[in-house]
């Protein structure tokens, strides 16, 4: 029944971080797999038992990243990046959307997963700390010293506000 219905927004969750299906498949099958090895080691906090599913996920992810020596791929379409710039107070032109890119290279894996989560994955606060095992306040704090070092590229870079 978890399998049933949880599988689908894993599996999105996952393919939105690889875009290879064949790895998204063995992902997360690998993370229904730990969910279900270690269910009895699950305690219920108060918090939606999706958010240990994505917690796993990520895990398995980041392993996969490391054990393959890859770097995580940012699955983001125009919309997700508006939301971004909006947020970064630049101007929305086509520019500053590959200009946004290339700031957010430069960003580490914890930030980018941070901005992945929040602002392309659309999750609230409360679901990114979930996933990371974080409290709501943290990851807004650490969301916000992201978006600033976002914007100081940017201003660095000469991107005008």
């Amino acid at each position: 029944m978890l399998y049933e219905r949880y599988y689908k927004v894993i599996f999105v969750f996952v393919w939105k971080r690889t875009l290879n299906e064949t790895i998204t498949a063995d992902i997360t099958s690998q993370v229904f797999l730990k969910a279900m090895i270690n269910l009895k080691n699950y305690k219920h906090r108060n918090l939606p038992f999706s958010a240990w599913l994505f917690r796993i996920a990520l895990s398995e992810l980041m392993l996969h990243f490391r054990k393959n020596k890859l770097t995580q791929v940012v699955s983001a379409d125009d919309n997700h990046l508006l939301h971004l710039i909006d947020e970064c107070k630049l101007n929305e032109e086509k520019e500053k959307q590959e200009l946004i890119v290339r700031a957010m290279q430069e960003l580490t894996e914890t930030e980018m997963q941070l901005i992945q989560l929040r602002f392309f994955d659309e999750n609230s606060f409360a679901e990114v700390a979930n996933i990371l095992g974080i409290t709501e306040n943290n990851a807004k704090v650490k969301t916000y010293r992201t978006i600033d070092k976002l914007k100081a590229w940017c201003i660095k870079n000469n991107i005008q506000q």
